[in-house]
Parts: C-alpha cells; sequence; structure tokens
C-alpha cells in the first residue's frame, strides 16, 4: 500500500514545484530522499541502561531498530574513552520514511506545547532540513508514564535535487511542515 504523503508528493507536489519554480523535467523536481533520527545519549557513558531504553524508544518511534554510535575520540573533560557508546541513530528511507513523516508533522508537532512553529533557519548548505526535539514524549507510541529519562533527538531531512533553500523550504511547506512565522 503506498503512504499518504507519497501519493500527494507525485500528484499534487510535483507539478506544484514544477509550476512555482518553472522546472520543466518532473524529475528535477526537489525530494526527499532519507530522514535520519539521531539519539544522542551522553549519560550512557556511566549507565549503559540509559541507552538501551533509549534504543528502545526510539524503534518504537521510528519502526525500525536504531544502531548504535561510538565516540570517535577520547574527551577527557566529560570522563569519555575513545569507542565509548554514546548515542544511538536511525535511518529511513522509502515507505517507512514517509509514513514517519506523516505521523511526526501531523501528529507529534501539534503535541508539543506551545508549539508555534518550527524555525524556518535550520537549512544547511545543501539545502536539508534539520530540527531538534528536546523530548520524546511528544510522540504517542511512547507511553508518557514509563519515561524514565527525558531524551531529546535531531531528525535531518535529506532533500536531492534542490538547487534554493526556497526550494526545500517549499517542498517540506507542500507536505505540511508548520514553519513559523518571522513577525514579533
Amino acid at each position: 500500500m503506498t503512504p499518504r504523503l507519497l501519493e500527494k508528493y507525485r500528484n499534487e507536489i510535483v507539478p506544484h514545484m514544477m509550476k512555482t519554480f518553472g522546472l520543466k523535467n518532473k524529475f528535477a523536481v526537489p525530494v526527499i530522499k532519507k530522514i535520519v533520527v539521531n539519539m544522542g545519549v551522553g549519560e550512557a557513558v556511566t549507565d549503559v541502561k540509559i541507552l538501551e531504553k533509549s534504543m528502545e524508544e526510539l524503534s518504537l518511534i521510528v519502526g525500525q531498530k536504531p544502531i548504535t554510535r561510538r565516540s570517535k575520540k577520547a574527551i577527557s573533560n566529560f570522563k569519555l574513552k575513545a569507542g565509548a557508546l554514546v548515542g544511538c541513530k536511525v535511518t529511513l528511507r522509502r515507505a517507512i520514511m514517509y509514513e514517519f513523516m506523516d505521523r511526526f508533522i501531523n501528529v507529534a508537532l501539534p503535541r508539543i506545547r506551545d508549539f508555534r512553529g518550527v524555525s524556518a533557519d535550520s537549512f544547511d548548505k545543501a539545502f536539508n532540513y534539520t530540527l531538534g526535539l528536546t523530548e520524546q514524549g511528544i510522540f504517542p507510541e511512547v507511553d508518557y508514564d514509563r519515561i524514565t529519562h527525558v531524551q531529546g533527538m535531531d531528525i535531518t531531512f535529506v532533500i536531492k535535487n534542490a538547487k534554493l533553500k526556497e526550494q526545500s523550504k517549499e517542498l517540506l511547506k507542500q507536505f505540511g511542515m508548520p514553519f513559523a512565522s518571522k513577525e514579533k
């Protein structure tokens, strides 16, 4: 079964982007290649059970088993040894990516307290979009009563074929990403 956002991309977003940016070929339209969800768990240096719990919650959220990340070098001020477990990450592609994005935009983001939109300034030089979350409790898959350790995460939307920041922003906006207005 084709994910809802993938059908929306093919039927509505591609024609809109071609018209808006004057693209002549549908293959020149920017597309989300993958979504990377990264969870840095610094407390795992002292207690591995915190990392295991974070990995369990991340797999519930995204629907895929995360891999562990190790430190590349030792930092004595943080009592960190080279090769120590410091986090976990998941790379989502194809159908699972679109399902996660649908749940993230339409269910999880509105559950953030006092939410006024995501920042429009979080694009990197390759026009990928990254945003950080302060807690995993906004996802309905995680039982809020069973959270032992509040854990944040970074979510990166890797966008292919984008030539301008405006193209990446418009693509995400068409998917339903609620960007904050600049008004103060």
